[in-house]
């Protein structure tokens, strides 16, 4: 019998879990991901890994739950940061789209895992969405506003740009969602 984990432990193993299935998906697609490939990775067995994790649709909405929903705190830190509305906004666009995108440009499949996270998981999507509109909420002190940018940041992503590009165009939608700040 192996030595009861501390708590501590138990967080790593979980993150390594995460991190290795995230690269996994990303990487291989979510069909041709297998549950071995991810132990593999994480450097644990499938028999450990299936004790944490269903199958493999429930490890990839976790995988999608934490990395989205942990990015939101930080957005949430940029907002109540000092700095003009514009700096604010561009911050929390930085946190929650342009940094997890520069991750999923450079992955072969990242266009099959925005796709997959939609269909396998609408309500951790959905938990996204109004916790992301909670801190744009809090930036414009509008919510017909926040809602419209949010759409418009949305829209921003459906032809899968460069982080370049993407990175372009959220300038463009920050500085005109800010021009009366000017």
């Amino acid at each position: 019998m192996s030595p009861k984990l501390s708590p501590e432990n138990m967080i790593a193993r979980r993150a390594r879990i995460l991190d290795a299935a995230r690269w996994c998906f990303l990487n291989f697609g979510f069909s041709r991901t297998s549950m071995g490939d991810i132990a593999q990775r994480a450097g644990i067995s499938r028999t450990l890994l299936y004790r944490g994790f269903k199958d493999k649709e429930d490890l990839f909405m976790q995988v999608f739950d934490d990395w989205m929903l942990s990015r939101l705190p930080l957005a949430m830190e940029a907002v109540q940061a000092p700095g003009s509305r514009r700096e604010r906004l561009f911050a929390v666009c930085r946190r929650v789209l342009l940094e997890p995108w520069s991750e999923m440009e450079a992955a072969p499949m990242s266009s099959e895992f925005l796709d997959v996270c939609q269909g396998l998981s609408p309500e951790v999507a959905g938990r996204h969405r109004a916790c992301l509109l909670e801190c744009l909420n809090r930036v414009f002190d509008d919510p017909e506003v926040a809602l419209v940018f949010l759409l418009a940041l949305e829209g921003l992503i459906e032809d899968k740009p460069r982080l370049d590009v993407l990175g372009g165009r959220v300038r463009i939608l920050v500085d005109h969602f800010t021009a009366d700040d000017a």
